[in-house]
């Protein structure tokens, strides 16, 4: 598995006057105790603007600046343009929105076969476990994000378990997005990014007001917490798991394959 989200970061991540924290953001937001699953009932990594008090927007956005270093590892000056992946963050669009009233979102779109045969290769994998004991939980450890509803799945397949899981991440993901000024929105499309990274990552630095001034090679390096190599048809391998879920999820398959379109 390739993670299309770390792929992208670890690129843009070298734009000259972009800072990153070097990865995801766990432990930053969920280090604060209002923010951390365990503390709120392990309802779901899902935050809304209602989350973000003065109090915790000033405590995240100290957090951030201390953990922020450029491409040199050089820390940030008083103002500064933070680069941030981390996929529980797909649920958390009004409250990084409310925190960091300027930030600007991309919209990494995937072949959704592609993704859902990641995401069943990350649970088979056992390297995403998220929690390990989840009370009331009876299936395989939990992996990747924890979504509204993630209850109602027990006892369900893995198959039917990451469509669920996919399918509310990105409704969810898609009806935030939506309600933000369109020019604060980007699409970038992994097929996009693959093709033709120069090109890419050039517009998505144009789009966020940044330079870049290295060249890229024909084919980007592997990203960081792969599992194992990409090719497109990959996703064929589990084919026999994937099929049967598509006519449920085609309302959201379309869907997000409009906003990609935008």
């Amino acid at each position: 598995m390739v993670l299309p989200v770390t792929l992208l970061f670890e690129t843009l991540a070298q734009a000259p006057g972009l800072y990153t924290i070097g990865g995801e953001s766990h432990g930053l937001i969920e280090g604060l105790a209002a923010l951390d699953t365990r503390q709120r009932g392990y309802e779901s990594n899902r935050l809304t603007a209602e989350d973000a008090s003065p109090l915790i927007a000033e405590q995240l956005r100290a957090r951030f600046r201390a953990a922020a270093f450029d491409r040199e590892r050089k820390p940030p000056g008083a103002a500064f343009r933070l680069l941030e992946k981390t996929p529980k963050n797909a649920l958390r669009v009004p409250f990084l929105n409310r925190i960091f009233p300027d930030a600007l979102f991309v919209y990494l779109y995937r072949d959704p076969r592609q993704v859902l045969a990641s995401m069943l290769e990350a649970w088979e994998s056992g390297g995403f476990r998220t929690y390990r004991e989840l009370p009331g939980w009876n299936g395989p450890p939990w992996s990747l994000l924890l979504t509204p509803g993630w209850r109602e799945l027990n006892g369900a397949a893995l198959g039917d378990i990451v469509a669920t899981q996919w399918q509310t991440t990105t409704e969810l993901l898609l009806d935030d997005l939506e309600a933000l000024p369109r020019e604060r929105v980007a699409v970038a499309r992994y097929d996009a990014l693959l093709a033709d990274p120069q090109a890419e990552v050039m517009r998505l630095c144009g789009f966020a007001g940044l330079h870049w001034d290295r060249p890229l090679g024909q084919v980007l390096p592997i990203a960081n917490h792969t599992v194992s190599n990409p090719h497109a048809d990959k996703w064929r391998l589990r084919e026999h798991v994937i099929a049967p879920l598509l006519p449920r999820l085609q309302a959201t398959l379309e869907r997000a394959t409009a906003f990609a379109q935008r």
